[in-house]
């Protein structure tokens, strides 16, 4: 008896086949951790592949759906794990193959969103890495615009209180 393969809904293969790369860093990017940013890539795209039948519409906008997911789930990880947590001035190994170019400026910008609260790294994620307006990350995180603004804020000036990031041309006079 042979088995049955159910076939994939029109674009989904496409979708993956065009994004997964993209989808996995934006996962890493959001946990520090290029493993479990593949985990929270499956995850939005099962999600996906669940919803397709609307998300496959012009206006669907799938990647942005498996975005939302990604982020939601990561959050609750980061809740159910913080329980758990014993907090350390140790950074994990940063010299294992991942999902960056291992410049010196790379691994240090890893190193300081790994430092930052998960509210504040998601939100620098999305807004200059995903390129997502403060609109949009208030809706993926269900959110105020205002709590968006005011997170971002404080992510950035604790990345510049790190010295990681000198004063752009915009604010020197």
């Amino acid at each position: 008896m042979g088995l049955l393969r159910r076939a994939e809904p029109p674009g989904y293969e496409d979708f993956v086949v065009s994004r997964y790369r993209e989808i996995v860093r934006f996962g890493a990017l959001l946990t520090g951790d290029g493993r479990l940013g593949e985990d929270l890539a499956q995850e939005g795209l099962i999600a996906a592949y669940r919803s397709w039948h609307r998300l496959g519409l012009p206006d669907g906008r799938p990647e942005a759906y498996v975005r939302r997911v990604m982020v939601r789930t990561a959050m609750r990880a980061r809740r159910r794990r913080w329980r758990d947590e014993v907090p350390t001035g140790d950074l994990p190994d940063t010299s294992r193959g991942g999902f960056t170019d291992r410049s010196d400026l790379s691994v240090q910008v890893l190193a300081s969103l790994r430092r930052l609260p998960a509210d504040q790294r998601v939100v620098l994620v999305l807004r200059f890495w995903a390129d997502a307006s403060e609109a949009e990350v208030a809706q993926t995180l269900g959110v105020a615009v205002g709590t968006v603004k005011s997170r971002t804020s404080r992510a950035l000036a604790a990345l510049r209180a790190s010295g990681l990031f000198v004063e752009s041309a915009k604010e020197t006079p």
